[in-house]
């Protein structure tokens, strides 16, 4: 499947700025499932200062704002095919060592209620387990926008019963990691079903299994993430996957909008 992907956000302030500093991690790259066909981020009212690639293998840029603007404007566009895995990305590479990802965060730190939710699941084979703790947060936390942010714990939002596709991605890895099983927050964009227009992109996890590898389980959707989705970034928890995250100095308020567009792209047909 081909998509075709754009994403914009802004931020507006109240009185201009002295200085920002913003890091972005907005590029898709080809990988197990996704070819990134072409892909560009434009920024307005700060510079690309420098690029490079983190531990966990994800792209970032570093973007300054130093003459006093009260907008910043970041656009990330591009077109990517994809191919459904059955959620299977596959072998662990790259530079964080597999056990980094039992490492808890403040974010995912297990508390009673996780753990409880872990160690109810039912004594079946690694797979088996994992698509019944994707079932179990479904049922448990309800799709609930603006009610718990960026900084919200895995064991608040399980406790509370409500949350977003982030909250649902931290009680996965964090009652994955309970079990010993190594766990990631991926972030990335999905097509939505007769939904094009959206205003945030969308979190899973993913979970290291024997003969697998990393295998995905979007516990907000309930399924294994197909040829509708595109990764971004990876992590121990959204702080390491982050699309935009930052400073600034000044006392500014600000505003923030964004809006994502994913769409089916209508692939030319070979001539003979």
């Amino acid at each position: 499947m081909r998509l075709k992907i754009t994403h914009t956000t802004e931020y507006r302030y109240d009185q201009p700025v002295s200085y920002s500093l913003q890091r972005l991690r907005l590029t898709p790259q080809t990988s197990p499932g996704q070819t990134v066909l072409s892909w560009q981020v434009a920024v307005d009212g700060a510079a690309v200062e420098v690029g490079y690639d983190d531990h966990f293998g994800n792209h970032v840029q570093l973007v300054a704002g130093e003459g006093g603007d009260s907008r910043l404007h970041i656009v990330a566009s591009g077109e990517v095919d994809t191919e459904d895995r059955a959620g299977v990305f596959g072998p662990h590479v790259g530079d964080a060592p597999l056990w980094l990802f039992n490492r808890e965060t403040p974010r995912t730190k297990a508390g009673r209620l996780v753990r409880e939710l872990a160690r109810g699941l039912p004594e079946d084979d690694p797979l088996a387990r994992m698509h019944a703790l994707m079932n179990a947060i479904h049922d448990s936390v309800s799709y609930q926008p603006g009610m718990t942010g960026t900084e919200t714990t895995a064991e608040e939002a399980l406790k509370a019963g409500h949350g977003v596709c982030q909250d649902h991605a931290h009680i996965f890895i964090a009652a994955a990691r309970v079990l010993d099983i190594p766990a990631r927050y991926i972030s990335g964009y999905l097509m939505m079903d007769g939904q094009e227009e959206q205003t945030a992109t969308h979190a899973w996890a993913e979970v290291h299994l024997p003969g697998l590898g990393w295998v995905g389980f979007d516990a907000a959707n309930r399924v294994c993430p197909d040829s509708r989705y595109v990764r971004i970034a990876s992590g121990l928890c959204y702080a390491d996957a982050a699309p935009v995250s930052g400073m600034r100095i000044g006392p500014a308020g600000e505003n923030l909008s964004v809006a994502v567009v994913v769409r089916r792209q209508e692939q030319a047909q070979s001539q003979n």
